[in-house]
């Protein structure tokens, strides 16, 4: 059943007369005979005592309560979806990797915060795999995670470059791999290896990258939080491959250290997702925004100092 029949019903209800309502609608005296007819077949009895002024049949009399909330609740849910479409929704949920999240993302909080006051954000660390998904099933708006192109690639799917990162070395300072100042995939295989956990796409990027150069990824300890990785290299026989982002805090730390790689290098790149119709929602087109010129990938020892500076010039 169309609205507009139901709506049609109401406005001659309301003015006892076909000719007032084809007037006040801006149609024909018979374009609203036929949508009460129209009706009428839908509900299968007639609805309306066709006289002067038009009353209703006893059908009509039950109909119209009915119309009249059903029509009320369309408006509403129109009202309320061009509110969405103004940008006047109550929150914004993100969700995105570690360190991303620790360390890059502050300074866009604070700037959609000033911009947005009324709109709560709702900030969750995620591993990628599982940030792509809590989007899919529609529990957050914005996704930043590395790029998986058989999770991010979809008609649904609106994915915009954040940045590209190295992925470097952390170990304790008096590693044997501490001697090397860019450590060979050959040399750097033979160790045993804090990792991220099974499902987590950067755990799936480094035992690719290892596949292709005809080694194997020697897995001694699963764990899924930055800090764990400190804790656990700290105490000197493991190692752990991480983004440089997720580096930002160790460069400082006198028991750890961190190195690049020879050739061939492996970068992970982060990407903002989102869906087709969230892209449209102004706030949503704003954080997006605001994401792609104040994150920068961090850059070593001054990664603390350039996000102090952000801040400062917000």
């Amino acid at each position: 059943m169309r609205i507009e029949l139901l709506q049609a019903f109401l406005k001659v209800v309301e003015t006892g007369s076909f000719l007032a309502t084809a007037r006040l609608s801006g149609l024909t005296q018979s374009a609203i005979s036929r949508q009460i007819q129209a009706l009428e077949e839908e509900v299968g009895t007639p609805l309306l005592h066709r006289k002067s002024p038009v009353t209703l049949t006893v059908a009509g009399e039950r109909l119209l309560p009915h119309a009249r909330r059903i029509c009320q609740e369309w408006q509403r849910a129109q009202e309320s979806i061009s509110e969405l479409l103004q940008g006047k929704q109550t929150e914004l949920c993100i969700a995105g990797i570690h360190s991303l999240i620790a360390h890059q993302l502050p300074p866009v909080l604070q700037q959609f915060c000033r911009e947005y006051p009324e709109v709560q954000l709702r900030v969750t660390a995620l591993g990628s795999d599982r940030a792509l998904k809590v989007l899919k099933d529609g529990l957050v708006d914005v996704a930043l995670v590395m790029d998986n192109p058989l999770m991010t690639r979809g008609a649904e799917m609106v994915v915009e470059p954040l940045y590209s990162e190295p992925i470097q070395v952390l170990m304790t300072a008096c590693h044997p791999l501490s001697q090397y100042e860019r450590i060979p995939w050959k040399v750097l295989a033979e160790y045993p290896q804090a990792v991220f956990k099974d499902g987590y796409a950067m755990r799936s990027l480094v035992g690719s990258h290892l596949a292709q150069q005809g080694l194997s990824l020697k897995v001694a300890l699963e764990l899924n939080t930055l800090d764990a990785f400190r804790g656990v290299v700290r105490q000197g026989q493991l190692i752990a491959l991480l983004p440089q982002s997720a580096l930002v805090d160790c460069y400082s730390d006198p028991d750890l250290q961190v190195r690049p790689t020879e050739a061939p290098l492996l970068e992970r790149k982060v990407v903002m997702v989102t869906t087709t119709d969230r892209h449209r929602i102004p706030p949503i087109q704003r954080f997006l925004q605001l994401a792609a010129q104040l994150v920068v990938p961090m850059a070593g020892t001054n990664a603390s100092h350039l996000s102090a500076k952000l801040l400062q010039t917000l």
